[in-house]
């Protein structure tokens, strides 16, 4: 089969390589559609995230839809999403729900385990989500993403009118507004330092937009908002969304430091007493994921910019990493573009 391999910082090549050979128990399926996810972009950039480095050659991509060939209790054909969180279930983590925190997890596209960007992937039945008729296989793979944003909002425990700040307004920090509004959020104020991702912002309808940290103490009068939802690449971000929330505030840190690391000013902190949540992942949250979207009240269309091919995925990364032509998200089709 034909696959996307990262070889190296910036190096991706479309190669051929051997077809995937089901375990006992797993399904053969035929991707249809990735998504080029911030995550992914970490390995492409950095080679690594965190502990985790990418071996030489590595096949990225998480979220992703595919068609069942053979195998497992779905019929050939069947259109589905693939849950890429594969935990051990047995372990005190699992036990207690928290299935994204299992220590002994294997996540499809994340090193050792090999990703999607390919013609052909297996996964277990329990982790497919088979998708309502209409549903296309574009939208079958942002229902991972949105599971992110909706478990960041359980994590939120947003109180009805709340106010809330958005930092970073890449694909999860967009889906985390919709989510956020959905919840029951107040007034929204999304920050982004790219004016055109602001503009996406403002669509999907945040009630205030800005360039910079500063916009949100602007947009409150000083207070600064009830909850920030922190959804940038910057080791910046978590002391920015310290500096954007209320006294007595709540912050979820979503995104991923480039670099590992960030740094919180103590006393700044401490003074305001913010409660700081992690958000790693999700539990299995497509069902919900799934309502929302066909409610309507997540709509995928403004952020699916750039659509490729199997042999356009080094370009939809090049284009992602370097933020051009008004890129919000890429989608790979590695059956032919979508």
């Amino acid at each position: 089969m034909r696959a996307a391999r990262l070889h190296g910082i910036r190096d991706l090549r479309v190669e051929d390589v051997p077809d995937p050979v089901p375990a006992p128990g797993e399904v053969l399926l035929a991707v249809r559609a990735v998504g080029v996810c911030g995550s992914d972009l970490h390995h492409y950039l950095e080679g690594s995230i965190g502990a985790l480095v990418s071996p030489d050659p590595f096949i990225l991509g998480h979220e992703f839809a595919a068609e069942v060939l053979e195998g497992g209790p779905l019929p050939p054909g069947t259109l589905v999403a693939v849950d890429p969180n594969r935990s051990c279930g047995a372990c005190e983590w699992c036990r207690d729900g928290h299935t994204n925190l299992c220590p002994e997890v294997r996540f499809v596209g994340v090193p050792p385990y090999p990703g999607a960007l390919a013609e052909y992937a297996t996964a277990r039945p329990e982790e497919l989500i088979p998708l309502p008729p209409g549903m296309d296989a574009a939208t079958g793979a942002l229902l991972e993403p949105l599971g992110v944003a909706i478990h960041a909002l359980d994590l939120a425990r947003l109180r009805p009118m709340a106010s809330v700040a958005v930092l970073g307004l890449g694909p999860i920090g967009l889906l985390l507004l919709q989510v956020a509004r959905a919840c029951g959020a107040g007034r929204i104020v999304a920050v982004d330092p790219l004016a055109y991702r602001c503009e996406v912002a403002s669509e999907l309808g945040a009630d205030a937009v800005a360039t910079a940290v500063a916009g949100v103490t602007e947009a409150t009068d000083g207070r600064g908002v009830d909850v920030v939802l922190e959804a940038t690449n910057s080791p910046l971000g978590p002391q920015h969304a310290a500096e954007a929330v209320r006294v007595g505030g709540s912050v979820v840190l979503v995104g991923i430091p480039t670099g590992n690391a960030f740094a919180l000013e103590a006393a700044l902190v401490r003074r305001k007493g913010i409660t700081i949540k992690m958000s790693r992942r999700m539990r299995h949250v497509y069902p919900r994921a799934i309502d929302m979207v066909q409610a309507g009240r997540v709509t995928f269309a403004p952020l699916v910019t750039h659509r490729f091919d199997l042999d356009g995925t080094p370009a939809a990364f090049e284009l992602q990493a370097d933020y051009r032509d008004g890129v919000v998200k890429s989608v790979v089709f590695p059956g032919g573009r979508g």
